[in-house]
């Protein structure tokens, strides 16, 4: 009998020995291609706001707490972003305002102490991201927001020894449309958005 299974036995052995090889050389495309997550650094990342001050100079603040996470397939060039931001840090450098902005005429940090940017669709120029459409999430309200990189990289850090990407991001948006309206027309309703981020590969 052991002669006659002899025939059968060498295809299947090769046939095993081909899908392990093939195996092999799937299995690092497979891991090439999953998207990667980056924790956003606070000592490297904030949020600034600038509006046009009865038409003369321009007033901006700052966020001073915010956190999130990044995760980019620049292979596949698809990604997952979510920023969080605590309005209560908001910061122009004038406590009046600061108060003013925190309260019920701003962002209704107590009743709002979050916003929210979140993006699935994000636009690569090769593996650079170039751009992020998401949703961003204000004393209550969700709107479309696109944000345009104008810088992006990626460095291994000296100290840390792990990647990290990090660039430049801006986009801007109508303060009325979130319900804040203290001071129309007088202190201009678009406001310019500029996002400087790093995260740190996990």
């Amino acid at each position: 009998m052991a002669p006659s299974l002899k025939p059968a036995v060498a295809p299947a052995v090769a046939c095993a020995a081909a899908l392990a090889a093939a195996l092999m050389l799937v299995a690092p495309t497979r891991a090439q291609a999953q998207g990667v997550t980056y924790v956003l650094d606070p000592s490297h990342t904030q949020v600034t706001f600038e509006v046009l001050h009865l038409g003369t100079s321009t007033l901006r603040g700052r966020f001073n707490r915010i956190e999130g996470s990044v995760t980019l397939d620049r292979t596949a060039r698809t990604g997952d972003v979510s920023i969080t931001i605590d309005t209560s840090s908001v910061s122009t450098g004038v406590l009046p305002l600061d108060s003013l902005l925190r309260g019920a005429q701003g962002f209704a940090s107590q009743e709002h102490p979050k916003a929210f940017f979140t993006a699935r669709q994000l636009s690569f120029d090769d593996d650079k991201l170039a751009s992020l459409r998401g949703e961003f999430t204000l004393k209550g309200v969700s709107l479309p927001l696109q944000m345009r990189a104008t810088n992006f990289n990626c460095y291994e850090h000296p100290m840390l020894k792990r990647e990290v990407c990090g660039g430049d991001f801006e986009a801007e948006l109508m303060r009325s449309a979130f319900g804040i309206s203290h001071s129309l027309p007088f202190v201009a309703d678009r406001v310019r958005l500029l996002v400087q981020v790093e995260g740190v590969r996990q």
